[in-house]
């Protein structure tokens, strides 16, 4: 089948720099929901509070249990003292990993680094030394630390690499307000956003009515927050990301598909993870690489029934994720109105169910 060549700029829309949520609500949970009904077209204004309403007793609900780290990291060069950032994006191997280091120009192979944070943890240090050189700016960086405890010490030092839409600095409630209820595998630089919104109480609501839920793992990278910055849809491409569906959560899953049962997916990055590991007839158990752009006419989904997400940045490549499951019009229509009721956006706002 045929589909047209869309242009970027048909993803755009209007939003008011006050709607682009700064910090989380006062309480975890107490987000605004819009339900967006692809049948019907119906839009309706709920809270997260209302979900159960929306689900059914035999749904299963697939979430990301990635942990987010403290990725950011401050010091300062050896021997000249000027202030250094560097962002952890992927470990290479034990010790070593891809980083974004900044000012990249200054810090060429062979220049070491010390990074601390006095006020988090008086004493405690990670030595670096840049190896090499890589695309878009990355760097191979070798980490050490006196004790040997390397994980330990950035979790002690580090801070959390909030969105760059959030202007303000991280404070030590955000390593527990950007970070899932249930969070288990360490590997994310960025949350699975949707899934912020989830309490225990929450779950133990949906766990009550019968609502399976199945955790999947896609560890979110610095290419989440890529721009796209060509004219046409499809000369774009996503960066890969890793993710894993243990055995266990593969046929809980296919048992569910075989039922006819909804699988209910919450946020863009378990999508990614289910739709990279789907055929027509299974889910695939293991360890995979999401490198999906899953965009309209690009995609047809096997294993998505219903999409739990945030709202996304205009002309991004996770809104046309949602476009291509909702409706490219539909979807857009949806973000106007949750613009004219004063919807809070991105990371840190409100949410979309789309059944």
């Amino acid at each position: 089948m045929y589909h047209r060549r869309m242009r970027v700029s048909e993803f755009d829309f209007d939003l008011p720099d006050a709607l682009i949520a700064q910090a989380p609500p006062a309480e975890r949970g107490g987000s605004r929901l819009l339900v967006v009904e692809r049948a019907t077209g119906r839009i309706t204004h709920q809270h997260i509070s209302d979900l159960p309403a929306w689900l059914r007793p035999d749904d299963v609900l697939v979430v990301n249990e990635t942990r987010v780290f403290p990725a950011r990291l401050i010091g300062h060069r050896t021997p000249s003292g000027g202030r250094v950032e560097v962002l952890l994006l992927e470990r290479v191997e034990d010790g070593r990993w891809e980083a974004l280091v900044h000012p990249g120009q200054k810090l060429k192979p062979g220049a070491r680094v010390v990074l601390t944070s006095e006020e988090r943890a008086p004493g405690r240090s990670i030595h670096a030394e840049i190896e090499g050189r890589g695309g878009f700016g990355r760097r191979t960086v070798r980490l050490w630390t006196d004790d040997g405890d390397l994980d330990g010490a950035v979790d002690a030092i580090g801070h959390i690499p909030l969105p760059p839409y959030i202007h303000r600095p991280d404070e030590s409630a955000d390593r527990d307000r950007y970070q899932t209820v249930y969070a288990r595998t360490r590997g994310s630089i960025a949350a699975p956003t949707a899934g912020l919104h989830f309490t225990p109480a929450l779950l133990e609501r949906l766990d009550t009515m019968g609502v399976e839920r199945v955790a999947v793992t896609l560890h979110v990278g610095y290419g989440t927050f890529k721009p796209v910055r060509v004219d046409e849809v499809e000369d774009h491409s996503v960066d890969p990301e890793r993710y894993t569906i243990d055995a266990a959560a593969a046929a809980r899953l296919n048992a569910a598909r075989d039922a006819g049962r909804r699988l209910v997916v919450v946020g863009t990055t378990s999508v990614r993870a289910l739709e990279s590991a789907a055929t027509e007839e299974t889910i695939v158990a293991g360890d995979g690489t999401a490198t999906l752009f899953i965009h309209p006419g690009s995609h047809r989904f096997r294993a998505v029934d219903a999409l739990m997400t945030n709202f996304h940045l205009p002309k991004s490549s996770l809104l046309m994720l949602v476009c291509a499951f909702g409706g490219r019009e539909l979807v857009l229509a949806a973000y106007r109105e949750a613009v004219a009721a004063g919807y809070r956006f991105y990371s840190y706002g409100d949410a979309m169910l789309v059944l």
